[in-house]
């Protein structure tokens, strides 16, 4: 909402040395978020006067027209002589009066002006338009052309308030009464602690049997109608200039005179408005739902179809406008430049229900000024003072006739009363305010308060936002000042912290950050396709999904069951920007449905939700367990001058699911697998044992050729993903402080043939367990293949064993029968024999 500080003054009478800092400061400490402050004309520097032109010479020979005129404007230039000035406009003509700038004048943008030859004349000085001046557009795109009884000679700054500053106001979606001078006048008056003049104070006629006839067929939809007709109008009346640069100034386009006022009433009290060609309704006006398949074409010229749903307003022919949103085109006001303008009108002031025109407007991608106003709250008792405000402007500016009929339809309502303890705001804020201050700042918001340490509340029409006790809290806090709460750290009781599985998904995270990787978090929402893309089978457990209703992206409806579909959209977005070397990483919930469908109770809101409201609530929730993943593309290790780099693979996904079992405390068992998006050669499958049966917790690798095309990913990009619930549930990470012997170590390195199919994880196992508890570390450092020493389908495993007593030093002997039964067990179990 954009607030010019002149027309704010109009309704306060703030200090004169105020400036527009000065009140953005005064309204951010209300409560109110004030963006910037625009200083119009700050750079503008006269003499700026109006002229009339007195001659127009074409010239010729130019790519473009050229004019050159002669200007009279008064003594402005110090001669009184005819002021000679190029211009190459054509909108205006011998006779009329325009803005002219002088030599020795500024324009915004720092732009100088002085007498110039061009174009085979000198030209002194400019004729000029509102995008110029910095006035924006007022429809005519071309030259200012002023109305003719304006005095030649007059300083153009200040006849065109040129010199002004704007708030622009960023408001909240519940403080619609902010949508309006009126409402923001009412929040600098309060901060001032001044009076206001509330210029919806009219006398304004009731309702009588002579107006225009009206029916309200939904009157939840619509629970006022306030009609009022004007006749006689003069089709060639214009707005005045102040009337046009007040609208420009707050960010809209001067049209008509009959648009223009009624913007100009909706800016002023926040009440929108519309003007119809009586002339042109068909009997009686109506509100009504539409039916469905009906049409309309707006003002915007788009035909429409209406939903039945949608609340439009009615002649005997149909809709003639989409309530609360948009007028219809077939009673549209006739510009005053036609040949034939609109003399009679029909002005309609209204209310509407907030989320009816919300929905309508949405529905149809057509939000315009008077839908933000009503999706956030109109105040109803304002439609009649609007529809005063307006027809008395039309008679004054256009020399119309207001009829004596008033028609006022009215839904039956109470005003909104809400009982509230004297000393509820102190609790919340943890301030003593006692009551006075509490009584005065609800006063002064507009609220009538009665009682004494429990306080009857009526909340004022323009309020719609203040609905319970904490709202009338908030009020009290934020006018009295956010900045004046004192600042206490919460004690948090005794016992409490992080979860068990918090810590451990905090710890997962750090480890992986620690390693290298970047957190990446992603939306939960997929669409289905994505798992044809990831090459699982038709009868994928994961491709079953939870659907969500009402989905934010039509083409995303259902939850992730995988990880993997966001990071991998993560590296793509990553990779085509620049950033070729990634590793990312990502722990968060997949959404798994449950075998029984059921539907959520309702729970009750006016007290707390027993236990087992609360369990069968969460039973008709899907599973969701907790999984850690990551990918990986391009370089792992960077070449510099201490060698050459490394290219990320298959082997750091395997490394990163070890990492975060060990910070599980989880065995996990590393083997070869085959799953749905990695490349059938190069995937570890990784197993843990609940229970003592082995279950499959994830996979890592290198993802299938086809997956990296379908997701236009990098060549050999790698991913892993495990369930990090299961790894807690199995895991025991108590702290374990690492075990410092004083003994050496025996080291003993083995050579193993076995089967190229054998694992080499099956072969470490056996190695482990027939070494027994001497055994302190085992590594594969080396894996060699050669028929011609090998012999065919065999390859060498070749480990180095660690062996450490923590009681004495190992003799060669023990540590020697140590190796020798690890080795008779590895061969038992996998036909492992000593390389030769």
């Amino acid at each position: 909402m954009r607030v010019p500080l002149s027309w704010l003054r109009e309704y306060v009478d703030l200090p004169a040395t105020e400036t527009g800092r000065d009140v953005q400061a005064k309204l951010v400490s209300a409560g109110l978020e004030v963006e910037t402050v625009e200083h119009l004309g700050a750079d503008l520097k006269g003499p700026l006067v109006v002229g009339q032109v007195l001659t127009i010479e074409e010239l010729e020979g130019f790519k473009k027209p050229i004019r050159f005129c002669t200007v009279d404007v008064g003594q402005a230039n110090g001669t009184g002589e005819p002021q000679e000035i190029v211009c190459g406009a054509r909108n205006f003509q011998v006779g009329d009066k325009v803005v002219v700038v002088l030599p020795g004048a500024t324009l915004p943008g720092g732009f100088s002006i002085s007498a110039r030859k061009t174009y085979g004349k000198t030209s002194h000085g400019m004729i000029c338009s509102g995008d110029e001046l910095g006035m924006g557009d007022d429809g005519s795109h071309g030259i200012i052309v002023l109305p003719p009884e304006t005095e030649v000679g007059k300083d153009a700054i200040e006849l065109l308030e040129l010199v002004d500053e704007v708030l622009d106001i960023a408001v909240t979606a519940n403080r619609g009464d902010c949508l309006s001078i009126r409402g923001v006048a009412r929040e600098a008056a309060i901060a001032y602690g001044l009076p206001l003049r509330d210029p919806a104070l009219l006398d304004v006629p009731g309702p009588n049997a002579f107006g225009y006839p009206v029916q309200v067929s939904d009157p939840l939809g619509c629970d006022r109608f306030t009609a009022r007709t004007v006749t006689g109008l003069s089709p060639e009346a214009r707005s005045p200039l102040w009337l046009q640069r007040r609208l420009q100034k707050v960010g809209m386009r001067p049209i008509s005179l009959a648009v223009d006022v009624t913007n100009y009433v909706m800016m002023e009290l926040g009440q929108p408005l519309h003007a119809y060609d009586r002339t042109l309704v068909r009997g009686t006006i109506g509100v009504r739902r539409a039916e469905e398949g009906e049409q309309i074409v707006t003002l915007d010229g788009v035909e429409r179809k209406l939903h039945a749903e949608d609340l439009v307003i009615t002649d005997e022919r149909g809709p003639i406008g989409l309530a609360g949103v948009m007028g219809g085109a077939n009673t549209e006001i006739a510009d005053h430049s036609e040949t034939e303008g609109t003399t009679d009108v029909v002005i309609e002031a209204a209310h509407f229900d907030a989320v009816s025109i919300a929905r309508t407007a949405r529905r149809h991608k057509l939000s315009s000024e008077a839908s933000r106003r009503f999706e956030r709250g109109v105040d109803p008792q304002a439609a009649a003072a609007a529809a005063q405000r307006t027809v008395d402007l039309l008679v004054l500016l256009a020399g119309g006739t207001a009829e004596a009929g008033v028609t006022e339809v009215v839904a039956p309502s109470a005003p909104h009363t809400i009982s509230v303890p004297a000393d509820h705001p102190d609790k919340v804020a943890g301030v003593s305010y006692g009551r006075e201050t509490v009584v005065r700042r609800l006063q002064e918001v507009g609220c009538d308060v009665y009682g004494q340490d429990e306080l009857i509340v009526t909340v004022p029409s323009w309020r719609p936002d203040l609905q319970e006790i904490n709202d009338l809290a908030e009020e009290v806090i934020r006018l009295e000042g956010y900045e004046n709460l004192p600042s206490t750290l919460p004690r948090p009781p005794a016992g409490r912290g992080l979860t068990h599985r918090q810590r451990l998904h905090r710890r997962a995270g750090r480890a992986l950050a620690g390693a290298g990787y970047v957190e990446a978090p992603n939306y939960p929402f997929v669409s289905e396709q994505v798992f044809d893309q990831l090459g699982l089978e038709a009868d994928d457990p994961a491709r079953r999904v939870v659907r969500l209703t009402n989905p934010l992206n039509d083409e995303e409806p259902a939850l992730r069951t995988s990880l993997l579909p966001g990071l991998l959209g993560a590296l793509r977005r990553n990779d085509g920007r620049g950033s070729h070397d990634l590793a990312l990483f990502e722990t968060g919930l997949v959404f798994l449905p449950r075998s029984e469908q059921r539907v959520a109770a309702v729970l009750p809101v006016d007290r707390r939700p027993t236990d087992a409201e609360i369990a069968e609530l969460d039973a008709a929730l899907p599973e969701q367990p907790r999984h850690v993943a990551v990918v990986l593309a391009g370089a792992r290790e960077q070449a510099g001058w201490w060698g050459k780099g490394r290219p990320a693979d298959w082997a750091d996904a395997v490394e990163a699911g070890r990492l975060v079992a060990r910070e599980a405390g989880a065995e996990l068992v590393v083997r070869g697998g085959q799953y749905g998006p990695w490349h059938p050669g190069r995937c570890a499958e990784f197993v843990v044992v609940v229970d003592g049966a082995e279950t499959v917790v994830g996979h890592a690798g290198e993802l299938h050729p086809r997956v990296v095309k379908a997701f236009g990913l990098p060549a050999r990009t790698s991913a892993m993903e495990l369930d990090l619930d299961v790894l807690e549930a199995v895991g025991d990470d108590t702290p374990q402080a690492p075990a410092i012997s004083t003994f050496p170590v025996a080291t003993q390195d083995v050579a193993l043939v076995v089967d190229k199919f054998v694992p080499h994880a099956e072969v470490e196992s056996a190695l482990r367990e027939g070494a027994g508890e001497l055994l302190e570390g085992i590594r594969l450092f080396d894996v060699y293949e050669n028929e011609e020493q090998l012999g065919d389908g065999k390859k060498s495993l070749a480990y180095a064993l660690r062996f450490r007593a923590g009681d004495r030093t190992l003799t060669v002997d023990e540590a020697s029968a140590a190796r020798d039964a690890a080795v008779a067990l590895a061969g038992e179990r996998t036909g492992a024999v000593l390389r030769g």
